[in-house]
């Protein structure tokens, strides 16, 4: 019985409180109303709005690689780096900060359009959250509709026919198929692009491979060697205003 103790007092002190607060509610003093947003709906319906956007707000990383540019962006640069030979420059936190504000950059009619239609009305208390989502979410729906591959989109079409109603003429792609659709389209681009960035600097390690080797310098990494005239080039080239501009130009 003494084991038990400790959880009845919890109990009893956790019953007590939940009463206050009620009480406290009730008669109009600040409790749990204050952490709710205003509604006319029951206690819990707005507990499970709060914890519905409690969810949202901790995928937010998630879906901005979903939904937006930055897939493509992330995986050039890491090809970049790994065709120029280097394991840590530059660091993994500038390539993802470069890739996130050039994300940015290319979603910002997205992203305004979202905003100007749903969050601000919303936030503004001019329309309702059920009204707000369908104008937050076509804007995203159209940049992906745009940038999807034709066939990834009808792979995804074809294996979610027996699961999903079949969408009629003239309306609009189920998230469910278009979202993965998009990513496997973006993976594939970024791949291509990768290849190319990469497929240059593989021709330098041939050559001073080869010149090497000729020159009977067994015990000396090519690595060693190509590295200054991989950088080199890249740099005469200006490759990053390059790549970068490909890049967003590869969204207009």
């Amino acid at each position: 019985m003494r084991a038990f103790l400790p959880l009845a007092l919890a109990a009893t002190g956790l019953a007590a409180l939940t009463g206050a607060a009620a009480a406290q509610s009730a008669t109009g003093l600040p409790a749990l109303d204050a952490l709710l947003p205003a509604g006319n709906g029951a206690a819990s319906g707005r507990i499970l709005q709060l914890v519905a956007l409690l969810t949202v707000l901790s995928l937010a990383p998630g879906l901005l690689v979903m939904v937006t540019s930055f897939t493509r962006f992330a995986i050039a640069f890491s090809f970049l780096r790994s065709g120029l030979g280097l394991q840590s420059t530059p660091a993994n936190i500038f390539l993802v900060s470069l890739s996130l504000f050039m994300t940015f950059y290319v979603m910002a009619p997205t992203f305004d359009r979202a905003w100007t239609e749903g969050l601000k009305p919303l936030s503004e208390n001019r329309i309702s959250e059920t009204e707000a989502l369908p104008k937050i979410v076509d804007p995203f729906r159209e940049f992906m509709t745009q940038n999807v591959r034709p066939k990834d989109l009808q792979t995804f079409t074809d294996l979610a026919s027996r699961n999903f109603p079949k969408a009629e003429a003239g309306d609009k792609i189920d998230l469910r198929i278009l979202i993965p659709a998009f990513m496997i389209s973006e993976l594939r681009r970024g791949f291509e692009i990768g290849f190319l960035i990469a497929l240059p600097f593989l021709v330098i390690d041939m050559i001073v491979s080869t010149v090497v080797m000729s020159m009977g310098m067994m015990m000396l990494p090519p690595t060693v060697i190509s590295l200054p005239f991989k950088v080199l080039f890249f740099i005469l080239i200006d490759g990053w205003n390059m790549l970068v501009g490909g890049l967003v130009r590869s969204f207009l």
